[in-house]
């Protein structure tokens, strides 16, 4: 998805395959998955609190007894103009989760629409195999500046 929206708006991709390898080329201009840091901070918002808000304000989460995946923007964004970073659906991020064990599994960063108040917090993290599919996690796009 990355490398399709890339060239929809002419940039570089960013992403190579080469059988299940994944290259990151980092001098490219197009849109990638965060790093965690990236993610973190850009969820944080310049807050050192595990969340932005109050969690019915800024999150979708089991609190609101929702089924599926809600419209970005219904929630109050954080301070930079992010909505849903926290709650909605967990984000893919570009890490693995531990690469002395299998470099399949990346991390995924924010809490879902069916997680408690536990989950949704900047600083907790799952994972999953790159090649996994959940109802609660999407993608937040990235792009390196020049």
């Amino acid at each position: 998805m990355c490398n399709a929206a890339s060239e929809w708006e002419g940039l570089d991709p960013v992403y190579t395959f080469e059988g299940e390898e994944v290259t990151w080329h980092r001098d490219a201009d197009g849109f990638r998955l965060p790093t965690e840091a990236e993610w973190e901070f850009a969820c944080r918002a310049g807050s050192a609190a595990p969340q932005y808000g109050p969690l019915r304000d800024v999150a979708w989460t089991a609190l609101d007894g929702v089924r599926s995946p809600q419209e970005v923007g219904a929630k109050l964004p954080n301070l930079h103009g992010l909505f849903d970073t926290l709650g909605n659906v967990w984000e893919w991020c570009w890490d693995v989760w531990d690469p002395e064990q299998s470099d399949d599994v990346r991390v995924f960063r924010g809490g879902g629409f069916s997680d408690d108040a536990w989950a949704v917090r900047a600083d907790t993290r799952r994972g999953a195999s790159a090649r996994s599919t959940h109802a609660d996690v999407g993608i937040r796009f990235a792009r390196s500046s020049s």
